[in-house]
């Protein structure tokens, strides 16, 4: 066999070799970052391998995901359902999510955020045609977050200029006392209160007091208490419309929260919190025992970590884009962001606690990084920039940003500008959406960057994607399709499977919601 070249530590597969060209390319690929991160020869023999799950991926479509699962056992086919983006909301893992339904211990088949209705539709559909568990464990609330400590809440500064769209925070946290730590990558959990007005509005939709006891998972507390504090009324389930239905006295309404139950297209009120549903059924009044056990706990909400800990020492920094937007007339506020930004002052406490990722940098600092991270996706490699300054890493390193204006947009733009400047980003390719005829976005540099994105890529680059799930990661996977097609001469096929190694090499890795 002909004798493989190097480049670097790295073996390359000749020309003359018996590999057509898109062949040639793929493994030489493989064995850049094979040879990047490689082991002792004395390494042990590796494990197992363990199972695979082709559907789990959020840049592919529902319908083809529960065709890759197509004969798989019902758990692994309500896995293919979710959103597969294991964000956390649903107090799960999308495997674990799906197992819990599978085995009877979770009722509610619309606690996927993400994926919305039409996941929804599809785990009813799917736990409709599986077998009943012989012995279903009776469901429970979710339980608090475990190890959340007390942070102190220091600033919330806007990022965003004058005349933007976006009211984008940067957000900074004490974790003085608290024993959380934290890595470029990481995520943190934050626990915060409903807005009280939304609250009082509930309390008199239901004719409350709020001094009512009632069961939450931490333990008996008044009405107030736990709808400010421990459940969730911003995202009632469909089991707490089932039980709406239930009560309704007026059987039209109780067809409408069927409806509603059920994810049916153009069911109303769309996207209901719990006062919306108060206000349009007044006939549907439970016992506020069985309707606060119906609620699902409060959880935290995750934010990728925007700061690396060497360059702020006992601080947590979060990039937040601010929810607000008027529904049926009444505005409508995210729970955490709106905390954070305009409910929370200086010195305050903030629950908090860090998740640990799969989002991590390479081990060796010289292996060439790409970074894909639009919007507020900027959070955790502004950590990884801050963490290769301050260990001042040589590698190459190209970030891709984009937003809509370039001057109300350009989120820590200063700083990147100063990395670039002292080389600890080699390449910055900027994208704004807004300040042209024709609106670019990140996937459109890249595809413009395709020779030196290619030849990065066959350097062993590994390729971080941060932000949006259900767009911006779509054609982020598409445009890398598009370049080992169009620079690796792949088929489609070809460039699908590279991809899917890239991912198994750790060399491909996105931290999507």
């Amino acid at each position: 066999m002909n004798a493989m070249s190097r480049v670097g530590s790295a073996p390359v597969i000749p020309d003359n070799a018996p590999f057509t060209a898109p062949q040639r390319a793929w493994l030489n690929g493989f064995l850049a970052g094979l040879y990047a991160n490689a082991a002792p020869a004395t390494a042990l023999a590796p494990p197992a391998p363990a199972e695979e799950f082709p559907w789990h991926d959020p840049a592919i479509e529902l319908d083809e995901r529960l065709a890759l699962a197509e004969g798989r056992p019902p758990a692994r086919r309500l896995m293919a359902a979710m959103a597969q983006l294991d964000c956390g909301q649903c107090g799960y893992l999308c495997q674990t999510y799906a197992e819990a339904l599978a085995e009877g211990r979770e009722a509610s088949a619309g606690l996927c955020v993400p994926g919305g209705k039409p996941t929804q539709r599809a785990l009813k559909a799917l736990l409709a045609e599986a077998p009943k568990p012989v012995a279903a464990a009776p469901v429970v609330m979710a339980p608090v977050v475990a190890h959340a400590r007390e942070a102190r809440f220091l600033s919330a500064a806007r990022l965003t200029g004058a005349g933007s769209a976006k009211d984008v925070r940067h957000v900074v946290l004490d974790l003085a006392g608290t024993g959380l730590s934290y890595e470029p990558g990481d995520s943190l959990g934050v626990t915060a209160r409903q807005d009280p007005a939304l609250v009082a509005a509930t309390l008199t939709a239901l004719g409350a007091s709020g001094e009512e006891i009632v069961p939450t998972a931490a333990g008996p507390l008044p009405l107030r208490e736990a709808l400010s504090a421990h459940l969730d009324i911003a995202r009632p389930l469909d089991r707490t419309l089932d039980l709406l239905a239930g009560a309704a006295h007026d059987p039209a309404e109780a067809a409408a929260l069927r409806r509603l139950s059920d994810g049916e297209d153009g069911a109303e009120p769309a996207d209901p919190d719990l006062l919306d549903l108060l206000e349009a059924f007044p006939s549907a009044r439970p016992l506020l025992a069985d309707l606060c056990a119906s609620l699902p706990a409060l959880k935290p909400r995750l934010y990728s970590i925007a700061s690396s800990p060497l360059a702020d020492p006992g601080r947590v920094h979060l990039c937040i884009g601010v929810v607000s937007a008027i529904r049926r007339g009444r505005l409508r506020g995210g729970v955490a962001s709106c905390h954070l930004a305009q409910r929370s002052a200086p010195g305050d406490l903030v629950p908090a606690s860090v998740t640990t990722s799969h989002f991590r940098l390479p081990a060796d600092p010289a292996v060439p990084v790409i970074m894909i991270g639009p919007g507020t996706g900027i959070a955790p490699f502004r950590a990884f920039l801050q963490h290769r300054a301050a260990i001042g890493a040589k590698g190459p390193a190209w970030l891709f940003f984009g937003d809509q204006r370039s001057t109300t947009d350009f989120l820590f733009g200063e700083e990147l500008v100063a990395w670039q400047r002292t080389g600890t980003l080699t390449r910055l390719s900027l994208a704004w959406s807004r300040d042209c005829s024709s609106k670019i976005y990140v996937q459109h540099r890249m595809a413009e960057d395709a020779p030196d994105l290619w030849r990065w890529l066959q350097d062993g680059a590994h390729v971080y994607v941060c932000g949006d799930a259900s767009r911006m990661a779509k054609d982020v996977d598409a445009a890398l399709r598009q370049i080992a097609i169009g620079q690796g001469g792949m088929d489609a096929d070809a460039a699908r499977n590279w991809i899917v190694g890239l991912a198994r090499q750790n060399r491909y890795q996105r931290d999507v919601y």
